[in-house]
């Protein structure tokens, strides 16, 4: 779990989420939650996978927070073109 802010200062954590089923290869994938303003709001970015959770965990805790930003508005952009189709 990592805590940042994004380029509007607005905090977010970001985490690791488990897809269930039988095929354990790209089982945990990247997740934003936002806090303060933003609590309740959460966004994933699927295509950013881990075959477990430790190697998630640990690419999350060397992420700069450039990197945390660029997925989070990745995610985000993915969120609302989804929304509007």
């Amino acid at each position: 779990m990592r805590r940042f802010r994004d380029h509007e200062g607005n905090a977010w954590v970001a985490t690791v989420a488990r897809e269930g089923g039988g095929d354990y290869k790209g089982r945990f994938y990247f997740v934003v939650d936002g806090e303060g303003n933003n609590e309740g709001r959460r966004v994933s970015l699927t295509d950013v996978r881990w075959n477990s959770s430790r190697t998630a965990e640990r690419t999350l805790s060397t992420m700069s927070e450039v990197e945390l930003r660029r997925r989070l508005r990745s995610a985000i952009g993915r969120a609302s073109s989804a929304a509007v189709v």
